[in-house]
């Protein structure tokens, strides 16, 4: 179980070898006076009654004599199954006072004036065990034996002997005892092999209701849990007083530990288990310095601000070991992201692998003195052998190399080769290359981002996905969806973080939590925008009395009594597999059916920036809508699409024409990239097709020797991508014939030579018929197939012919949603 992280508290934390008293008074200095009222602790007494408190206890039970606390009802869980059974109603049924001879009541001093003992609730009458006695020797009724002058009070007999107890004794013959205790202790003496001694020490409190007893606990143990109880209740995590009760009185107190850290684990996966590792960890990690950790094989990164743990116990040879402990403080000390344990772990993985290397040699590899060139070549052909062996990926090994390069390689610029430094007398050829690391395959070409079809079926079913979790869940999907931005980036966004610009257009306002980028800015739509503001009212709804600044966008459920905690961006990963999982399969256009495992939140992101590049969006504006801190990462997306560019002139030059409408096949026999690159640099785009004449081509496209008349040149070429702009220039022909037809202002020859000729007109006609006539004798999932590359086409063309960068539209995927 992965503890939660808990922040190093303000103040000197004692040293490393501090006792158990300095460690106790540290804690208590950090435990606040207003947990300790709010919480109900008596010093005196020491006991917690958190009657009231908001994550511990609630309230008693309403029914008279009931000492019980409710749990999430308006009775306790007995008063609940009686009332269920009387079939009273509740106003009837809390009238009632609740009897029973097992039930456990409070106890009061003895009514007898100046007596000191107890009374308890057992009997009849308010008077402790010894003038109970009298009472009945007496005879009368208690008024009548309160008013006997010859009756006198008695002195105390102390606190019971039962060392968490915190009741008074009731007898004062043998073992002192409270009424509780003195009823069990019988039956236990006649057990074999009873040791009542440590029965003294070890049992239960015997407390009620909602007190919890510390007695008997060592100081340092009380003041551990008081501390981890606080951070716990500053969480918002709810603590139940019986649970706690539980915990203290069958694992903590039997076990006689002296501090938290010495107390064994209850029984595994069970409810006392997860509440004594959060306390736990909480008060352990109260006290974690980074020198005390350093001095450790087994890191926890609280001590360095971050979560996670480090392990060097896999290093053999130590100075190799605290080389790696040297290169981990320093890198801890420059990065601030949720994955720098994960990535420094990797560092110590490679140096793990060539502790192994280097622990064949006859030495183990500790004369660093004695290494050279050759335990590098071994280390790398060892790697190279476990990949052969399918005993790790190929990238699995350039990992383990380059960090493992990057270790010794950052070792040698902080001087750790000076003496006395633990590199000291390392020979200088024992260094790992940059050549020494293999080039990493090339990537795929096929993109991460999801099909418009299947993003449009996940939006008809974001219902489902807010029925199996909740709203703020389904609204980080949409957001997702909407805004490119990752996971965390979402689900960690503030109350306030919509703005709008200087025109009036929303603005989202996110932290950049992977390169710790702070404040940036996302222009977004009206229906997203809109979405937020709604949100934003839930919230406010939800948490009226906390301050907006101090919420969050999208609060969770659990332990949030505060509203400042966000949803968790791996519990949303999990939930949205299952929820994809249980859609129906999603069929694409062509009929195939898409792989949901490529369906995970972050595709998001990659199906955002691909339908911007698809658009003709310039590189360096999607770097700055990505938030990319290099353009190579932005780049990818623009290679998937030219390699969809390819794919779609593959399939569409299969419908070229020349100028008569005549299909061409012999001609175009080049391959797919000469295609393409002839497309580029050998050929300008018209309106309606693309043009090879060279004194064209080489002015741009605004040189032609026929003044454009392009259906009458043996150089224009056209194909099905082309239909829509031949119809509009057909209709532009047409519009602009009639309009010089009406234009008496301008001479004969002007207006004639002005006026496109018929035999264009006709030409362009013929041409559309043919090209649609081809198109209409293609079965039907062939006429899809053309359509779509068509479509792909003439939404890139601008991007690789030439043509003016006008951006086209981003397609509508969230057709479910009215703008």
């Amino acid at each position: 179980m992965t503890p939660i992280l808990t922040p190093v508290v303000d103040g000197p934390a004692p040293e490393p070898d501090a006792s158990d008293a300095e460690l106790t008074t540290f804690l208590w200095s950090m435990i606040g006076e207003d947990f300790l009222a709010e919480a109900g602790w008596d010093a005196e007494r020491r006991v917690l009654t958190p009657e009231g408190h908001p994550t511990m206890g609630g309230r008693r039970c309403p029914v008279p004599n009931c000492q019980s606390p409710t749990r999430g009802m308006k009775l306790c869980s007995t008063c609940y199954s009686r009332h269920r059974k009387s079939g009273m109603s509740a106003q009837e049924f809390v009238k009632i006072p609740r009897i029973s001879r097992h039930l456990h009541m409070g106890t009061g001093t003895c009514r007898v004036s100046g007596c000191e003992r107890p009374w308890n609730n057992s009997g009849k009458e308010p008077v402790c065990r010894a003038h109970r006695w009298q009472m009945i020797k007496h005879g009368g009724t208690l008024e009548e034996f309160l008013a006997d002058p010859d009756i006198k009070g008695l002195s105390g007999l102390g606190d019971c002997s039962v060392l968490a107890c915190n009741r008074q004794a009731i007898s004062e013959f043998g073992t002192r005892l409270c009424h509780s205790h003195g009823k069990v202790l019988p039956a236990l003496r006649r057990k074999a092999g009873f040791d009542e001694e440590m029965w003294l020490r070890t049992a239960p409190s015997g407390s009620f209701g909602i007190e919890i007893s510390f007695r008997g606990l060592p100081e340092l143990v009380v003041a551990q849990l008081l501390f981890g109880l606080q951070h716990r209740c500053q969480r918002g995590a709810r603590t139940e007083a019986g649970n706690f009760r539980a915990l203290i009185d069958k694992t903590i107190r039997p076990s006689l530990a002296q501090r938290l850290e010495d107390v064994p684990d209850p029984a595994a996966n069970s409810d006392a288990l997860r509440l004594l590792n959060r306390t736990r960890v909480y008060a352990v990690r109260a006290v974690k310095t980074p020198e005390g950790e350093y001095a450790k094989d087994e890191w926890d990164l609280v001590a360095f601000g971050h979560r996670g743990y480090l392990v060097f116990t896999e290093i053999h040879q130590p100075w190799l070991r605290e080389s790696g402990k040297r290169w981990a403080r320093d890198y801890l000390s420059k990065v601030r992201s949720k994955s720098s344990a994960s990535h420094a772990q990797q560092h110590l993985h490679g140096l793990v692998k060539l502790s192994d290397t280097l622990r064949a040699r006859p030495d183990r590899g500790l004369d660093k003195a004695a290494l050279a060139r050759a335990d590098i070549e071994n280390f790398l052909n060892r790697m190279s052998f476990l990949e052969t062996n399918d005993e790790m990926s190929t990238l699995t090994r350039i990992a383990y190399i380059s960090k493992a390069r990057n270790v010794l390689k950052a070792g040698r610029a902080m001087g750790l080769t000076r003496p006395g430094e633990p590199l000291a007398g390392l020979p200088d050829d024992f260094v790992i290359h940059r050549t020494d690391v293999p080039k990493p395959p090339e990537p795929s070409e096929e993109g991460q981002d999801l099909p418009a079809e299947v993003l449009r079926q996940l939006g008809t079913h974001l219902d489902a996905f807010e029925a199996m979790t909740c709203y703020e869940m389904r609204l980080s999907v949409e957001l997702l969806m909407d805004t490119g931005r990752r996971p965390e980036e979402i689900c960690r966004l503030d109350l306030n973080c919509l703005t709008r610009d200087g025109k009036g257009k929303p603005v989202l306002l996110y932290n950049n939590w992977k390169e710790q980028r702070i404040g940036r800015q996302l222009p977004i739509h009206e229906p997203t925008a809109k979405l937020i503001i709604a949100q934003q009212e839930r919230a406010r709804a939800r948490f009226p009395d906390r301050t907006p600044s101090k919420l969050v966008l999208l609060p969770t459920q659990n332990l949030n009594l505060r509203g400042d905690r966000s949803i968790d961006a791996n519990h949303l990963s999990g939930m949205h597999r299952e929820w994809v999982e249980s859609l129906p399969d999603f069929v694409l256009d062509d009929g195939t059916v898409f792989d949901k495992e490529k369906i995970f939140p972050y595709a998001y992101r990659h199906s955002f920036a691909q339908r911007h590049a698809d658009a003709g969006v310039a590189i360096d504006v999607l770097a700055e809508l990505m938030d990319h801190d290099s353009y190579e990462t932005t780049r990818s997306y623009y290679r998937v699409k030219e390699v969809r560019l390819r794919e779609a002139v593959e399939r569409v030059r299969k419908m070229q024409f020349d100028r008569q409408g005549k299909r061409i096949w012999g001609t175009v026999t080049t391959v797919l990239d000469a295609e393409r690159t002839r497309r580029a640099i050998g050929a300008v785009v018209v309106p309606f097709g693309t043009c090879s004449e060279p004194t064209n081509v080489a002015a741009g496209g605004g040189a032609c020797p026929l003044r454009f008349r392009c259906v009458g040149c043996d150089h224009f070429s056209t194909d099905v991508s082309y239909l829509p702009d031949l119809r509009t220039y057909l209709d532009d022909l047409l519009r602009q014939r009639e309009k010089l037809k009406s234009m008496a202002e301008a001479d004969d020859w002007a207006r004639a030579e002005a006026t496109p000729s018929d035999e264009e007109i006709t030409r362009i006609r013929a041409l559309i018929q043919r090209v649609t006539a081809d198109v209409e004798t293609l079965t039907e999932a062939e006429r899809t197939e053309i359509q779509k590359a068509a479509a792909t086409v003439r939404q890139m063309r601008q991007n690789f012919l030439g043509m003016p960068r006008i951006r086209q539209p981003l397609p509508d995927l969230r057709v479910e949603r009215p703008a």
